[in-house]
């Protein structure tokens, strides 16, 4: 199994008594995801956000709607918390959110550690698409919490 890595650090000038609050809100990520995604929490309102939390959503990937399940496998406010996919597109999906006071602002840092179904296909399909896609995904989060 091929082991990527995506990671990206944002500075938000905002401070991280403020910033952290947002992302710990799993329904501010439909505001955070590209629009043509279609990006839909499935969980009952108010998701409580904590360790042990499970958070069922769909998303269209290529152009197909996929059920995803995550879990919420490490919650510690105001600084990190991990979501780890259960069930959805992915062999392997484990994402770091790491937030720090800095530079009179909160660095964002996302460290996405993912693996591709289908062996050498999946691979062939990370490079033509998979790839481009979660690049244009943290890019447009990105724009979003910028403005």
């Amino acid at each position: 199994m091929k082991l990527y890595t995506l990671t990206r650090r944002q500075l938000v000038r905002k401070p991280l008594r403020e910033v952290f609050p947002f992302f710990a809100q799993p329904e501010n990520l439909e505001a955070l995801t590209p629009r043509n995604l279609r990006f839909q929490i499935l969980t009952p309102r108010p998701v409580q956000m904590k360790e042990g939390a499970l958070i069922d959503y769909t998303i269209n990937l290529l152009g197909m709607p996929v059920r995803w399940t995550s879990l919420i496998a490490v919650f510690e406010p105001p600084h990190r918390f991990v979501d780890v996919q259960l069930k959805g597109p992915y062999s392997y999906w484990h994402h770091t959110h790491t937030f720090a006071q800095h530079d009179g602002g909160t660095l964002i840092t996302d460290e996405v550690r993912y693996a591709m179904p289908f062996g050498i296909a999946g691979q062939l399909i990370h490079e033509l698409a998979v790839k481009h896609q979660l690049n244009h995904i943290f890019a447009n989060r990105s724009h979003v919490i910028e403005t």
